[in-house]
């Protein structure tokens, strides 16, 4: 999907340039589905490129979008353009940013104290979102893949981006945490570049000091106090060197060891899965694919948006590369030692209401607006079914849709097409082996050792730089094929009265995107939001998923990808009008269908929503909820975005579901939380289909239960709004 700035399931190897922002809704396990924007595996996006490690992760300039990070696929961080949340924790999606999942966890920083002569804060200049942020741009001798090697040219090019980061904060009031803390987390990673080792503690402390979820503040720095702390004892040492190295795993079991396991454990499996496969060609390939092109369209230039990732892919081959078998060696033995003693108390499961053996209702229409759904893994008596057509090449009942049977569908360029399913024929593996290496990296993230992750390791660790581009599209097409299906099982999970009716939308999975933005784009991308909303009316469709979304920033990205924009002002223009064309498309559609609840997944960036100016989570729609994800023990998992309208939360993390071909895999993301609510309201509504959508809202946030330990936050619980629902009158 084009237009709006919209990302796509992101399934691919977490290695993400770009705007800050790459959206993952879904997280698979730690995948990203294409376009890294879904949750652990999507992650839907703009990019800010992201060094995760062990559990850490450092993130520059802009926040990762929802997919980035969040997705159904694995772990990869993409283009948030507008897409399905889901990230598997490796890499995808083209037009996506490169997020490479190192060993750093850190997170972004505040501003240092007033700089000398800068403006008081009344006179610096108003950030109110992540489009008002400053644009830069450097010039990149050669291509980034090479410059990113050079000794001269990039310390030349390190002094230029410091400088801008100082200019930034004495220049503009930044109040968002999420950007500070990418600010911060930027300016220790020159400060480990350039040896000022003794500058680094403090930046890690202001990074932790503005992260609001305990395990990421838990986890933040530890892979590189542990590396100063070697450094300290053996100033001359390197890894790799006995002494170094077993100094360097002496501090990192006590930092991390003796942390409350019940808060870091997702962390530290996740980080010991990453630490198992990054390669230097795992990173120069995803630079070769992703910024390569972009260098070379753009007359040998990159904007801050994208060039400041090139400092994160540094400090990973220069610092980090050589101490993820000592992070691997650490954390086994971390989760060997702490999982035998420790028991996760899971809250989800027992609040989960299942339609008990001849238990009656009515039907209800679920609409999953999503990557596409095969219907065929679903009971068909869940499935809806349009009486007046049959699948025969024509529009039967002459409603503007060709053989929309089970639903109705869009491609890239959001013309109508009648598959409901997205194609598998621009795989170069086979559909049988990405679920493979989907279903491994799922493995590797919850630190299962099984032959699927053997392979998955295997593969990846083998692929030399100029296949990784390859791999990483078809990652994020493997995003774009599953993201849905996915999704749709869990809406219809327990629920015999689920009507399933699929709406396809279609996100790039290419590292350069296939098309460019343009206003005509938006205008068609408005007008398919108007039709399939129409749709769902005619139907009588009474709840809509959406694990999906889009921002400004990532079709700037997209714009400069493709080359599109003389500087970097004009593609700001450019992306700010096409985004507000398809951002008032999508609203206006929502508001149009007073009767129908719909349901948005927050997204997988870690960070505000409004902000970012992401959508649909971020729009305040009357009959609209967004959700977040927590993890089954009932605590935020460390990719859920936040915002003013994200108080409820649900399951989001190794949730089980279909996908093509009716196999079972777990993902992760938000994207897989926001379908929890709409299985309850499906629900709900099966039992009281006289309830309107602000009833639903209302009994719903009445049923939920205090988030401990987060104030204004809450978790659903479907037996106790079950029970309210069948106490009604």
């Amino acid at each position: 999907m084009r237009g709006l700035g919209l990302v796509g399931p992101a399934t691919g190897v977490c290695l993400a340039f770009g705007v800050g922002r790459g959206r993952c809704e879904i997280l698979v396990s730690g995948l990203i589905m294409p376009r890294f924007s879904w949750g652990k595996h999507a992650l839907p996006r703009k990019r800010a490129l992201a060094i995760v490690s062990a559990g850490e992760m450092v993130q520059v300039i802009r926040p990762v979008p929802l997919w980035a990070c969040g997705h159904g696929g694995f772990s990869m961080v993409r283009s948030k353009r507008m897409g399905p949340m889901n990230v598997m924790q490796l890499v995808s999606r083209g037009a996506a940013s490169l997020v490479v999942c190192a060993g750093l966890a850190l997170g972004a920083t505040t501003a240092t104290a007033q700089q000398a002569g800068a403006p008081p804060a009344s006179a610096k200049k108003p950030v109110a979102t992540a489009a008002d942020l400053p644009v830069h741009v450097y010039t990149i001798q050669g291509s980034a893949s090479e410059f990113v090697q050079s000794d001269g040219p990039f310390r030349e090019f390190l002094e230029s981006v410091k400088a801008n980061l100082v200019s930034d904060l004495a220049q503009y009031d930044i109040k968002d945490a999420t950007t500070l803390r990418a600010y911060a987390g930027l300016e220790m990673q020159i400060a480990m570049l350039e040896n000022r080792y003794d500058d680094v503690p403090a930046l890690i402390e202001r990074m932790r000091g503005l992260e609001t979820k305990e395990s990421a503040r838990l986890m933040s720095g530890n892979v590189i106090l542990a590396y100063l702390d070697a450094k300290k004892a053996m100033p001359a040492g390197k890894a790799g060197e006995a002494s170094f190295d077993a100094s360097f795993e002496q501090s990192l079991q006590q930092r991390v060891g003796g942390l409350p396991w019940e808060k870091v454990a997702e962390d530290v499996k996740a980080a010991r899965g990453r630490a198992q496969f990054l390669t230097r060609d795992l990173l120069l390939g995803g630079i070769k694919s992703q910024l390569d092109p972009v260098v070379a369209e753009n007359g040998n230039t990159l904007t801050s948006d994208l060039a400041n990732g090139l400092v994160n892919a540094r400090m990973a081959m220069e610092k980090l590369l050589p101490l993820q078998p000592l992070i691997e060696r650490v954390y086994t033995r971390i989760i060997t030692e702490r999982e035998a003693n420790v028991q996760r108390i899971d809250v989800w499961t027992p609040s989960v209401y299942t339609f008990a053996d001849g238990e009656k209702g009515t039907p209800v229409v679920i609409g999953v607006w999503d990557s596409g759904v095969d219907t065929s893994v679903f009971s068909q008596d869940q499935v809806w079914t349009n009486p007046k057509e049959t699948p025969n090449g024509k529009d039967d009942d002459a409603n503007g849709f060709v053989d929309d049977v089970h639903g109705i569908a869009f491609d890239l360029q959001n013309e109508k097409t009648p598959s409901i399913l997205h194609s598998s024929d621009a795989l170069v593996m086979s559909y049988a082996e990405g679920l493979k290496l989907m279903k491994g990296w799922s493995d590797l993230s919850s630190a299962i050792d099984s032959e699927d992750a053997a392979k998955l390791r295997k593969h990846i660790s083998g692929l030399p730089a100029d296949k990784v581009g390859e791999f990483t599209e078809d990652l994020g097409l493997m995003g774009n094929i599953s993201h849905g299906t996915h999704v749709a099982g869990i809406a219809a999970d327990g629920n015999p009265f689920a009507r399933l009716l699929a709406a396809r939308l279609t996100f790039d999975w290419k590292n350069i995107p296939q098309f460019a933005p343009t206003e005509e784009l938006a205008k068609r991308t408005a007008q398919m939001y108007q039709e399939t909303v129409d749709y769902f009316r005619a139907q009588g469709v009474r709840v809509v998923n959406m694990s999906w979304g889009g921002d400004v920033k990532s079709i700037e990205s997209e714009l400069e990808r493709k080359g599109v924009g003389k500087t970097p002002e004009e593609r700001q223009e450019m992306a700010a009008r096409f985004f507000k064309i398809g951002a008032d498309g999508l609203e206006k559609a929502m508001r149009s269908a007073p009767e129908i609840l719909f349901v948005a997944a927050a997204g997988n960036s870690d960070n505000d929503n409004a902000f970012a100016q992401f959508i649909p989570s971020g729009l305040n729609v009357p009959n609209m909820l967004t959700i977040g994800a927590i993890d089954e023990t009932g605590k935020p998992t460390g990719f859920t975005t936040f915002g003013k309208n994200v108080s409820l939360y649900a399951n989001g993390f190794e949730v089980e579901s279909f996908v093509p071909g009716g196999t079972r895999l777990r993902f992760s993301g938000t994207s897989m939380a926001a379908p929890q609510l709409a299985n309850l309201v499906g629900k709900m509504l099966a039992v009281r289909p006289s309830l309107t959508p602000a009833q639903v809202i209302d009994i719903v946030k009445n049923g939920a239960v205090p988030m401990e330990g987060y104030e204004g936050r809450y978790i659903i619980h479907q037996k106790r709004t079950m029970e309210k629902v069948k106490a009604m009158r």
